[in-house]
């Protein structure tokens, strides 16, 4: 039964995310092409990001608070509702930048209530032992997604009016939602039903204390955040490097997008596959230990097909990190606390790297792409092999001992490593 409202969540959250990129990618471009601002496109970044990062405290709790399934499917509405707007307002003639900043910081908010959600809702039906290769088909599901959305929305923005990818997003939002409240049975988990005694900033608090009791937590939150920082210019600037090193082509800059998509898809079947090691941050260092040679690689190929490979090699081992990361909570933390812990994995995972692009990003006019690169690159491997010698970070990684499979009326036990 497991398997049946597995294949229902993963598919109405395939259907959602990928009306929701394709929106976000002709957001993105419609910016562009109309502003040619540097400001403005990092403003519309800024919104994309900041009220996701604000909110998600308040996302957490909300998600160990109330039943997640119905915050997941309000988060759609919400997101729905703010793209219907947007749609009618593009419709009328009434379609303006500074409304689609609006938009997008509205839509931001609802993902910090939908994200932590998503996170701490599959411990609840899905088998301890099953977490790794759930997560695994998701981290594919949004490669491919990934991969395929800006190739659509492209094809369509330069054929139809905006509105109609609007349209595209209310109708895939409003399918996940019909597929979440009809099919998706999943009782709440168990602090729903206990009358409430403390209030939001009580909890928040409560939060705070809890990962600051589970000294793991702040080694693995830590390890994150310094590896995300670090990652952030081969994520946003070896388009810039293209561009200055083998040539302003298009294909070339398509080319490196659907390599690094490829390698991300394959690093998702290897996962679903294969599993990692069995300790869960033995995985996620040797993908650190990779993306950091990949990153110092990247910087100095003077060949674009090798370029190239070492793009999509960096591409596979992402799932390596991203698996491995996410059911390491969901396994350790208690039920109660995970919406808070995730939410901190949230703002993590929203922030660090446009953080990191404030720093990297007027560095790259003083000094070369190359050079930043490489620098990172060999940050990320110091700051792997540093990881190696925290015995904490390394505790944390040993699975418990998987449970028997719970019939689907119950969920999955509180779990917790020893702080």
């Amino acid at each position: 039964m497991w398997k049946r409202n597995t294949i229902i969540f993963l598919s109405s959250q395939a259907v959602s995310l990928f009306g929701s990129s394709l929106v976000q990618y002709a957001l993105l471009w419609y910016i562009t092409l109309e502003t040619r601002s540097g400001t403005m496109l990092t403003l519309y970044i800024v919104c994309g990001f900041l009220p996701t990062f604000f909110l998600s405290p308040f996302g957490g709790v909300w998600a160990d608070r109330y039943d997640r399934k119905r915050l997941i499917i309000l988060a759609d509405g919400l997101i729905a509702l703010v793209t219907l707007a947007l749609g009618i307002s593009f419709l009328t003639g009434g379609g303006s930048t500074s409304l689609i900043m609006l938009a997008a910081a509205l839509r931001a908010a609802g993902a910090a209530v939908q994200m932590p959600a998503v996170g701490a809702i599959l411990p609840q039906f899905v088998p301890a032992e099953h977490l790794t290769r759930v997560n695994s088909i998701s981290g594919t599901i949004q490669a491919v997604i990934a991969l395929v959305s800006p190739i659509v929305s492209g094809a369509l923005i330069s054929v139809l009016p905006m509105y109609y990818l609007f349209a595209v997003d209310v109708v895939t939002a409003a399918a996940a939602i019909a597929v979440l409240s009809l099919l998706f049975h999943v009782p709440p988990h168990d602090r729903v039903d206990r009358p409430m005694t403390t209030s939001h900033l009580e909890d928040m608090r409560l939060g705070v204390r809890y990962i600051r009791d589970h000294r793991y937590l702040i080694s693995f939150f830590t390890f994150i955040g310094t590896l995300l920082f670090l990652i952030s210019p081969a994520a946003f600037l070896t388009p810039l490097q293209v561009v200055r090193t083998f040539g302003a082509d298009v294909w070339r800059l398509t080319a490196i997008e659907i390599a690094f998509s490829a390698g991300m898809i394959a690093g998702g079947a290897l996962m679903g596959f294969w599993g990692g090691f069995t300790n869960r941050m033995h995985t996620m260092l040797l993908s650190a230990a990779v993306m950091g040679g990949c990153t110092v690689a990247l910087g100095v190929t003077a060949d674009f097909w090798l370029y190239l490979a070492f793009m999509a090699v960096f591409g596979v081992f992402i799932p390596l990190l991203n698996t491995p990361s996410a059911v390491l909570l969901q396994e350790h933390v208690e039920s109660d606390y995970l919406g808070r812990v995730f939410s901190v994995n949230t703002m993590l995972f929203t922030s660090v790297m446009p953080i990191g692009m404030l720093v990297f990003g007027p560095l790259a006019e003083v000094v070369t792409v190359e050079q930043i690169l490489i620098v990172t690159g060999a940050l990320i491997l110091a700051s792997a092999i540093a990881a190696t010698r925290n015995t904490t970070l390394l505790h944390a990684g040993i699975p418990l001992i998987p449970p028997q499979v719970t019939p689907l009326t119950e969920t999955v036990p509180d779990q917790k490593v020893s702080p």
